[in-house]
């Protein structure tokens, strides 16, 4: 029993050691390197485990000792050893902004548990952030997984926590397909993509309820403030995806709920009424005169929502207690959650 003390002292020390920021650092541009390959990967649907790394321009194999995050895109002087073409500056942004939020997590939690979670729920938003401005997808390989582990990782914090990361999630999600149906009755037009209910529910999930308004508040203004500035320079709020071609115009939207279709059994209208009122797509996927899928398109002024949701996320995660000790005054802490 005598020996306990000077072991927890000295992994006291350790843990308070510049070593063990070296280490997160580290830890942290290899966890961006990894989001890389989820970033480049996921949206083609190919399998993030093999093969190994490649140049996407000649599908020269990367080896391990030209993968090393920063140095070797720097040693390489950006360029890939054998084609010389140059290597996507967002391949050194992704691990140096995930080691940066690593740090900055670790400034705001400490070596404490809660430290665990913000790791975990900073690199979900890296990834989809990235994936949804490129692609304007938000994978449910990340965001319905994310929403379960935000619901694990808030268990080991008490029943309290985890009551309200349940509260964080229903209410997200659900919030947001509200708005779906109320953006398509009002406008007659999608309102929200797919998958930002998704993302709202895991931001819940590892955030609680609390926050949420907040959230929702900076997401809308800083991308409102992006787009409005892009529109006026370049006459797009933002960049459509690579592979958006011309193409035929859009039909008209519809909404056709399968819960209602035609000549279903009162059995089969009850199983589908969960499927329709939280999952279903609204409007109906567009088709052509032929009956087959049309690819959506961005306009002009569409703006993917993912990205700014994920940075609202993070702001509220690092920022949220700062800003509700200076809103106290005004009895607007609760906006953020208050202190925890």
């Amino acid at each position: 029993m005598a020996s306990i003390g000077p072991r927890v002292e000295t992994l006291s020390l350790l843990a308070s050691s510049p070593l063990s920021l070296i280490w997160l650092a580290a830890l942290g541009l290899v966890v961006g390197s990894f989001l890389n390959v989820v970033i480049a990967r996921l949206p083609a649907e190919q399998s993030i485990v093999r093969p190994r790394s490649r140049c996407p321009s000649c599908g020269h194999s990367i080896p391990w000792y030209e993968n090393i995050p920063i140095f070797s895109f720097l040693a390489l002087r950006g360029r890939c050893s054998a084609c010389k073409k140059p290597i996507s500056v967002r391949y050194p942004l992704v691990e140096l902004l995930t080691a940066t939020l690593f740090l900055a997590c670790w400034r705001r939690f400490g070596w404490e548990y809660p430290l665990a979670p913000a790791l975990l729920f900073a690199s979900l938003l890296i990834a989809l952030a990235f994936i949804d401005a490129e692609h304007w997808l938000l994978p449910l390989e990340l965001t319905v997984p994310g929403m379960v582990v935000g619901l694990a990782m808030a268990a080991p914090m008490g029943l309290d926590r985890l009551w309200a990361a349940s509260l964080g999630l229903s209410v997200g999600f659900l919030s947001f397909r509200l708005l779906e149906y109320v953006g398509w009755k009002a406008f007659r037009r999608e309102a929200l993509g797919a998958g930002d209910k998704f993302l709202f529910g895991l931001i819940g999930a590892f955030l609680t309820h609390r926050p949420l308004l907040v959230v929702l508040g900076l997401a809308s203004l800083q991308g409102s403030l992006y787009g409005g500035v892009r529109m006026l320079l370049t006459g797009r709020a933002a960049p459509a995806p690579e592979d958006a071609g011309a193409g035929a115009a859009e039909p008209e939207p519809t909404m056709s709920w399968a819960f209602l279709a035609p000549g279903l059994s009162l059995f089969r209208r009850m199983a589908l009424l969960p499927y329709s009122l939280l999952l279903q797509p609204i409007p109906d996927e567009p088709k052509d005169a032929e009956g087959e899928e049309v690819e959506w398109r961005p306009g002009k002024s569409n703006l993917p929502f993912g990205p700014w949701l994920a940075l609202a996320g993070v702001e509220v995660l690092l920022f949220g207690p700062y800003l509700a000790s200076k809103l106290s005054p005004l009895g607007l802490e609760w906006l953020f959650g208050g202190r925890d």
